[in-house]
């Protein structure tokens, strides 16, 4: 019967789908300022399957979608938005081939409206912040936990799985996971480093498994609250770096620092490829006299491995005040695809 009950609706088939763990379309830090894109911008960015069944109340076919299946603890989250929706702690197998969940991770963030086509009165989910259509609620669900169902199509969700929710702007929702035994509780460490323009280092550390947050700006010089037209004069002192969250249960500072080092040239001062001056110095800024020890050990290391041919010059030195540059240098290269950078993760 529950089958019948949502399976009435017409089926849009799999065509020309995007990958649905691909990043969303908005970044869940900027949630508050977020503004739905248009319906031509959302037809570039979501596939044909996604535009239909979130922007044109469409309905994926049961038992052929991303989601209705997966075990795998994680959090679900707007396709087009993403806001965080659904729960796999609230997943049940309800046989209808659609993904089947108990209640949203926030009331607050779906919208039930009433839904009366095809001759019959149903509750219709929608996000709240994006206004895409997730699909249906029905009555039918475990009675041990409230006996509801929302009955919602993997092609309007993202799945982020639990060991990817804090580096994905997640954490605040990983309370119930390490409540569950599914996850240990994330530490968080500082690092800060420099090497060249912090653009490309961002780029590549942000997607370094266990980073949990990458923020780019100016340290290691003496004039407080700098601008980035200060910094290009070479005057302040301060090195163009990335200082980086990271859960040391996951990764380790020295392998942290072996990316650092595979991803710049350590051997020239003051300069990467074509970027010239002070600002664009190798730097490491250690937080702890722990990492001050490793990072000796890493350069050690990396200057004995035969990797370069010059001796390396990263400097080490005790982490200073450390200012966030412009918020349109954050994540430049997410929001300027094919921009400029000098960075590449070697061998």
């Amino acid at each position: 019967m529950a089958i019948l009950a949502a399976g009435i609706f017409a089926l849009v088939r799999h065509a020309g789908s995007a990958d649905p763990t691909e990043t969303p379309i908005f970044e869940p830090e900027h949630m508050n300022d977020f503004k739905k894109p248009t319906p031509a911008e959302l037809k570039k960015k979501l596939s044909s399957e996604q535009f239909a069944v979130t922007q044109q109340c469409g309905t994926e076919p049961p038992f052929h979608n991303a989601y209705w299946d997966n075990h795998k603890p994680g959090i679900y989250v707007d396709v087009v938005s993403g806001e965080p929706l659904f729960s796999s702690l609230d997943k049940f197998d309800s046989g209808t081939g659609w993904p089947s969940f108990t209640r949203p991770v926030k009331e607050t963030e779906v919208v039930e409206k009433t839904d009366s086509t095809y001759g019959m009165a149903r509750t219709e989910v929608r996000s709240k912040a994006a206004d895409s259509h997730l699909g249906h609620l029905f009555d039918d669900g475990p009675r041990d936990k409230g006996g509801l169902r929302y009955c919602i199509n993997s092609a309007a969700l993202r799945f982020i799985p639990v060991e990817e929710m804090d580096q994905a702007g997640y954490g605040q929702y990983l309370g119930p996971f390490v409540k569950a035994g599914l996850l240990k509780a994330p530490k968080h460490e500082t690092a800060i480093l420099a090497g060249g323009c912090f653009w490309g280092m961002e780029e590549i550390i942000r997607k370094i498994p266990g980073i949990t947050k990458t923020t780019v700006g100016y340290t290691g010089g003496t004039v407080a609250n700098p601008t980035y037209e200060e910094i290009c004069t070479g005057g302040t002192g301060h090195a163009e770096a990335i200082q980086v969250i990271f859960d040391p249960n996951r990764l380790t500072y020295e392998t942290l620092l072996d990316y650092f080092f595979r991803m710049h040239d350590p051997t020239t001062p003051n300069r990467q490829h074509n970027d010239v001056g002070t600002q664009y110095r190798s730097a490491i800024f250690y937080t702890s006299e722990e990492q001050r020890q490793v990072a000796e050990r890493a350069k050690q290391k990396w200057d004995k491995s035969g990797k370069f041919d010059r001796p390396i010059v990263t400097e080490i030195k005790a982490a200073a005040a450390f200012y966030s540059a412009e918020d349109y240098h954050q994540k430049y290269l997410v929001k300027n695809p094919g921009g400029y950078t000098c960075h590449v993760l070697r061998d």
